[in-house]
């Protein structure tokens, strides 16, 4: 990946959250989606944390996650991994 590739990529990885929520810039999301086009890895997060917030929102008041269950779940899915790259 050359650091052009790599910088993108985590201005995806910062903006995820506000992409996905749809609060970005018109200008911020174009750039976005465009990078999206060309980077299958960067698409497979996006597609990912999508389908996660669609199965939370349609199941949320039908399951109970226990304590311990939530707060592992919380810690995996801590994106600072992804920017330390």
């Amino acid at each position: 990946m050359n650091e052009q590739n790599k910088a993108s990529c985590d201005v995806i990885l910062r903006s995820l959250s506000d992409y996905v929520d749809k609060t970005l810039s018109a200008e911020l999301c174009q750039m976005i989606e465009s990078h999206l086009a060309e980077c299958p890895d960067c698409q497979v997060v996006v597609d990912t944390l999508q389908r996660t917030v669609y199965l939370y929102h349609r199941t949320a008041a039908e399951i109970t996650v226990p304590d311990d269950v939530r707060q592992r779940l919380f810690r995996r899915l801590d994106l600072s991994d992804f920017l330390k790259k």
